[in-house]
């Protein structure tokens, strides 16, 4: 094992890791934050047809008289 890390320096295998890490853990929380079901923050965003059923009706107009 000894060997191995005459190769490579420990500092840079380390940081070099952490980076590749992160942005592994950033890609996943993007991936999630970007689907209905795991949005933490938004929360979950309804259907259309969901919507459709609480908009407000379209005003009534009189009839007008021949």
């Amino acid at each position: 094992m000894w060997r191995i890390w005459r190769l490579y320096d420990p500092l840079r295998a380390m940081v070099v890791q952490g980076i590749f890490l992160f942005g592994l853990a950033a890609m996943i929380h993007l991936i999630l934050l970007s689907t209905n079901k795991f949005n933490w923050l938004d929360g979950p965003k309804k259907s259309a047809a969901a919507s459709a059923q609480y908009s407000p009706l379209p005003a009534v107009t009189p009839a007008r008289k021949a």
